[in-house]
Parts: C-alpha cells; structure tokens; sequence
C-alpha cells in the first residue's frame, strides 16, 4: 500500500499581520465636560437595565451606551 508524503509548510507573517504601532492618543486641552449630574443620570440607568436584564454579567458597556442614549433623549426632549 503507497503511503503518502505529508509536509508542513512554515507560517509566515504577511505584510498586514506584523504588529502595527498603536494611533497615538491626541487629547484636548480643555475636555467635553457634562453637565453637572449626568454621569450620575447614565450610572443609575445603566444600572436599572442591569437589573431589567436579569442581572446577567458581560453587558457593562452596552447598558452604558444605552443608558447614554436614553440620558440624552430625555435631556432633548425636555429641552422642546
């Protein structure tokens, strides 16, 4: 029975693999402030879809963004 020849080949690193530099960071010097108690607003928001979620862990950063959402809709919409 012929048996077969197997080869490995070796891996290389194409051009657009190799690491890259990380973007350096530009800060302003005078930063976007929010109004006073809005950080409190989207924590405590954030914090009830935790709760309306089942208290499921891994999802901080999606309640956040949506708390922010809501925060601002209703800032807007009591603003008209």
């Amino acid at each position: 029975m012929p048996t077969r020849k197997t080869t490995t080949r070796k891996k290389t690193t194409s051009a657009k693999m190799k690491a890259r530099p990380a973007p350096a960071i530009r800060r302003t010097e005078n930063p976007i402030e929010l109004p006073e108690g809005m950080w409190e607003r989207i924590s405590r928001k954030a914090y009830e879809l935790w709760e309306q979620r089942g208290r499921q862990d891994g999802n901080a950063l999606q309640d956040w963004l949506e708390a922010e959402e809501i925060v601002m809709e209703e800032i807007h919409e009591s603003r008209e």
